[in-house]
């Protein structure tokens, strides 16, 4: 039976068990999956129903389940679930700055700003959902907007200032905007209906 484990924040178990256990049983009933929690070591087991038939829907379970573990509340997180196109991406902070907690604390402090301003301006511009937790950064979008906040989130880290991010988030949700006008203009229905 096939079978994949993730582990999250002990803290976060709560959340994903959910009140009498209504968060858990929304994935096992939205996805065929069980879910095993060890609520000591926050690790989760995830397998396949017997019934299952799409081996790929184990990888969706592992997504969710990451990402109520880094920060997303499940209603979040379930856009794994509704949206096919979307997918998570979790940048780990350490793997940049190592160890060191003030260069961590600081690059967080700045993409969440002042009252969660700019996280909040990053989510509209790219639409995105975009959690902040820990030592890492969780992104749950499509390809091109996760790609458009990913790449704001570097100019942070590498130190620009929040006008030129939000520029760059302006131009880049204009180009967007722009492709997915063009895709639908070109659409076979928009043809026929000139």
């Amino acid at each position: 039976m096939a079978q994949l484990s993730v582990k999250i924040p002990k803290e976060r178990i709560g959340v994903l068990v959910g009140p009498n256990g209504r968060v858990k049983e929304e994935i096992q009933k939205r996805l065929p999956v069980e879910l095993e929690i060890n609520g000591e070591t926050g690790d989760i087991s995830i397998s396949l129903n017997k019934d299952a038939t799409d081996p790929s829907l184990l990888f969706k379970a592992r997504d969710v389940v990451a990402a109520i573990g880094r920060g997303f509340a499940p209603e979040r997180a379930f856009r794994l679930i509704d949206f096919e196109d979307n997918m998570l991406m979790i940048i780990d902070l350490r793997d940049i700055f190592g160890r060191s907690e003030s260069d961590i604390t600081r690059v967080k402090g700045r993409i969440i700003g002042k009252e969660g301003k700019t996280r909040q301006i990053i989510e509209e511009m790219t639409e995105t959902q975009v959690s902040i937790y820990g030592h890492t950064i969780a992104l749950i979008g499509d390809v091109e907007q996760i790609e458009v906040a990913r790449e704001a989130i570097n100019l942070f880290i590498k130190g620009s200032q929040h006008t030129t991010v939000y520029k760059y988030l302006q131009r880049k949700r204009h180009e967007l905007k722009k492709k997915k006008l063009e895709l639908w203009e070109g659409s076979p229905l928009s043809s026929e209906e000139m």
